[in-house]
């Protein structure tokens, strides 16, 4: 009996002496995480003032594996192409919209963070992605690096990206009238669309050969394309449409799209066009 007082007491104490060990040795230290927030550049301060805090958009240009494929060649745009980007988004898009549509219209619908890459996206078979539109909250460009700001064709191509990704956001806000869209041009969608020449596609009536993938994107390609053409190159574009088919199903698809802009957002849609014309010149003569 006293043996096991004796053992009993002998345990306590180890346990003591343990405790008091932990208590001393294993106090945390001072943490390795670094809380302290990045220094601003001019440029992070010029986009604060550009896009988040007057449209609450977000721009992201630094690199983050999270938001882009992994399995691509891509890369983060140079620092030097940011902002002439930017401008030219800001310019033709975001103040085209503000204007003809209120100042308040791309602050209610518009992707909460715009993501740039520098490198080309290119497809197994050969085509390149522009851009992505994510769920209607953010959107991807790429080729920022190769952006010429005196050059029209090359600025209207890079446009013509986020102009129609946006109208997938604007479609997912408010559908266009598919059952009437699919009914204009019922056969001509192809998963393969990659494979037919434009004006073989023209021919049928669709504005792009890309056009040709879905009804989704046949009205995204419809709208985003006459907003980059100017309205005498979409004239000239009509012009040289030899088949009558083609040449109607080409301006009952534009009568939708303007249909739809005028009773979806009350937005006159050839306005839109005007403005956007009127600021892509500005960009190009700046």
């Amino acid at each position: 009996m006293k043996l096991f007082k004796y053992n009993k007491i002998i345990v306590m104490a180890m346990v003591s002496a343990a405790l008091i060990s932990c208590g001393s040795e294993d106090q945390p230290g001072e943490s390795q995480l670094d809380f302290t927030q990045p220094t601003k550049t001019a440029l992070d301060n010029w986009i604060s003032t550009t896009y988040l805090n007057p449209f609450n958009i977000n721009v992201q240009y630094k690199w983050n594996q999270n938001t882009v494929d992994n399995s691509r060649y891509l890369f983060p745009p140079t620092i030097d192409k940011v902002k002439p980007a930017l401008e030219i988004v800001e310019e033709i898009w975001l103040k085209s919209y503000s204007t003809v549509g209120g100042a308040d219209f791309v602050k209610k619908i518009a992707p909460r963070e715009i993501v740039l890459v520098g490198g080309v996206n290119l497809n197994s078979v050969g085509t390149r992605t522009l851009g992505i539109a994510e769920g209607g909250q953010r959107v991807t460009l790429f080729e920022t690096d190769y952006i010429d700001q005196s050059d029209r064709a090359n600025v209207s191509e890079f446009i013509h990206t986020i102009q129609h990704e946006y109208i997938h956001i604007l479609n997912q806000n408010k559908p266009f009238d598919e059952k009437a869209w699919a009914a204009i041009t019922p056969v001509g969608y192809t998963a393969d669309w990659y494979n037919y020449d434009i004006q073989e596609s023209n021919e049928i009536g669709f504005i792009t050969s890309y056009a040709r993938s879905n009804i989704n994107e046949d009205f995204a390609e419809t709208a985003s394309m006459i907003l980059i053409f100017t309205k005498a190159e979409y004239e000239a574009f009509l012009d040289g449409i030899q088949s009558p088919f083609a040449y109607q199903a080409l301006k009952t698809k534009e009568a939708l799209v303007v249909k739809y802009f005028k009773e979806a957002f009350n937005m006159d849609f050839y306005a839109l066009r005007d403005e956007a014309e009127k600021n892509t010149t500005a960009v190009i003569n700046n």
